[in-house]
């Protein structure tokens, strides 16, 4: 299978509790294209562009209420596959950053602490080989996952990819 990349150029999260909607452009998140679909996460990236000392609590979980109805994403975001001679998938996964119903981060299922000052600070979490994150399907609260800001920080700009493999 080939290796996407879900990329954000610049954006502000917008920090919320564990169980709270989202905020719309606030976060990125990813969802598996169908009910048995894996996502084998390999890579997030985080990458500071504030112009002032912005200490950002960034978490990597699943949300156990997902998004219904995903918006198009904007200027600056793309899915894309690493490799040009990637074949279509029939069952493409969804990268996304705004959706009618909001998602919601779950309480007891964090995956990674991934806390950084915004104000030129960068953040690679890179995954042993076989040791990747896995979502399975399109449902909470497995097969959905997101990249937000938990409550307690300094909101400032900053630019993010999560690199993934669906199977």
């Amino acid at each position: 299978m080939a290796l996407l990349s879900a990329k954000s150029a610049t954006w502000t999260p917008v920090a919320v509790a564990d169980t709270v909607n989202y905020t719309d452009n606030g976060y990125v998140a990813l969802i598996g294209g169908s009910t048995t679909q894996v996502l084998k996460i390999s890579e997030i990236y985080e990458g500071g562009q504030a112009s002032v000392t912005s200490p950002m609590i960034m978490l990597f979980s699943r949300d156990s209420t997902i998004e219904i109805t995903p918006t198009a994403l904007g200027a600056g975001q793309s899915l894309a596959a690493l490799d040009p001679a990637s074949a279509a998938l029939a069952a493409p996964p969804i990268y996304f950053t705004a959706s009618t119903t909001k998602p919601q981060r779950s309480a007891t299922l964090g995956l990674l602490n991934l806390s950084f000052n915004a104000w030129g600070g960068v953040v690679c979490w890179k995954s042993a080989q076989g040791e990747e994150l896995l979502m399975l399907g399109n449902t909470a609260s497995f097969g959905e996952a997101s990249l937000s800001a938990y409550t307690g920080g300094t909101m400032g700009l900053m630019g993010s990819h999560i690199i993934f493999e669906p199977r």
